[in-house]
Parts: structure tokens; C-alpha cells; sequence
């Protein structure tokens, strides 16, 4: 049996009553709504005041990838003052692919000194399959440059995927890791350690 289709005018008034428990029901309820139709809505989503609802409107705006998701996405990662939709804007533009993604994110995560979007943006990146070698290995030099320990480990996690594939790049991950044995932070070094081993 189908879901009956939303009503999408219920699902816009719970959107601008900019009351988490209508609104973000409502932004859910779109999973099963094509593009066309979810992302303005979704956008509206943006537009409202709580944290929590422009998060869920930027994940939803992975899910519907569109053009005008793609540009209101790099405007909530660049512009949004919570940290948590800078994070989820991150992880949603990761979602339309690394190449495109990679610029972006990568000059964003050099720009943010808060952990939470330096982590989202590690762990977008490090589990996307099509990330480069080089790109990895930038990556993971910015993180480990970090004074965050939780930037750090992320940064270590992936030296160790490098070091694990042998590929381009694993000599000097390697060589990365050996250093962050005396890391102050000992989430670091186990890190740096598991990825050794």
C-alpha cells in the first residue's frame, strides 16, 4: 500500500509557525514528496529562527539535491551563525558529490575554527569512496594542525585510511601518524596508533 501523498499547504503552515514540534514533523513528512515540490518548502525551513529546523531543512536539502538547494546550502555553511547548520550544510553538500563538494568544504573547513563543522566536514569527506589521495592528505594535515583533540583524531582517522590503502599518499600519512604518538590528547594517539597498526 502507498503513503497518502502530504497536504503540502498543512506542511508549509507548520513550517512558518516556526514551532519546532509542527515544523520539523512537517520537514520530515517531505521525504516523501518529489524535489520540485519539497525544496521550497525545505527553504522555508532555512528561513526560521530555531537551529534545530534549518538543520533539518539543510539535511532534507541533501536528500532533494536541486540547484537552488546547492545555493542555499553554501549560504547557510558560509552565513548561518549555529554552528550545528554549518555542520548539517556541510554534510548535505558532501551528499552532491565529491568534486563539486570539495572546494567548497575544503576552504570552509580552513575559514571555521569550530570543531563541530571541522568534524562534520572530516567525516563527509573521509567516508566519500571518490576522494583523492592528495585531497585526504590535505585534509588530514589541516586536522591534525588542529587544536582541537577531536579535529585531531579526525585528522588521524584519516592518515589512517591512507596508510590502510597503500596508495599515493601513504608514506607520508604514515609518517604523520608516527608523529602524533605524543600527541597531549590520548584519543589522538590511539588513533594515531590503530592507524599504525
Amino acid at each position: 500500500m502507498s503513503q497518502p501523498v502530504p497536504d503540502l499547504e498543512v506542511l508549509r503552515a507548520a513550517i512558518l509557525s516556526g514551532d519546532p514540534s509542527r515544523a520539523m514533523p512537517a520537514l520530515a513528512g517531505l521525504r516523501e514528496v518529489a524535489p520540485a515540490q519539497a525544496v521550497p518548502l525545505l527553504l522555508l525551513g532555512l528561513q526560521q529562527s530555531t537551529f534545530m529546523i534549518r538543520s533539518l531543512a539543510c539535511a532534507g536539502l541533501g536528500q532533494k539535491r536541486t540547484e537552488a538547494g546547492w545555493d542555499a546550502l553554501v549560504e547557510a555553511l558560509q552565513g548561518d551563525d549555529d554552528a550545528n547548520v554549518r555542520a548539517e550544510a556541510a554534510n548535505a553538500l558532501a551528499s552532491f558529490g565529491v568534486e563539486r563538494a570539495w572546494p567548497l568544504l575544503s576552504t570552509a573547513f580552513a575559514a571555521n575554527t569550530q570543531w563541530l563543522v571541522r568534524c562534520s566536514i572530516l567525516s563527509a569527506l573521509a567516508e566519500q569512496p571518490t576522494m583523492q589521495a592528495a585531497w585526504l592528505l590535505d585534509l588530514a594535515q589541516q586536522a591534525i594542525a588542529c587544536g582541537d583533540g577531536t579535529v585531531r583524531a579526525g585528522g588521524a582517522e584519516i592518515l589512517g585510511r591512507l596508510v590502510r590503502e597503500g596508495g599515493e599518499g601513504a608514506s607520508q600519512a604514515r609518517a604523520l601518524l608516527g608523529g602524533l604518538q605524543g600527541d597531549p590528547d590520548h584519543r589522538v594517539v590511539a588513533v594515531a596508533l590503530n592507524g599504525l597498526a
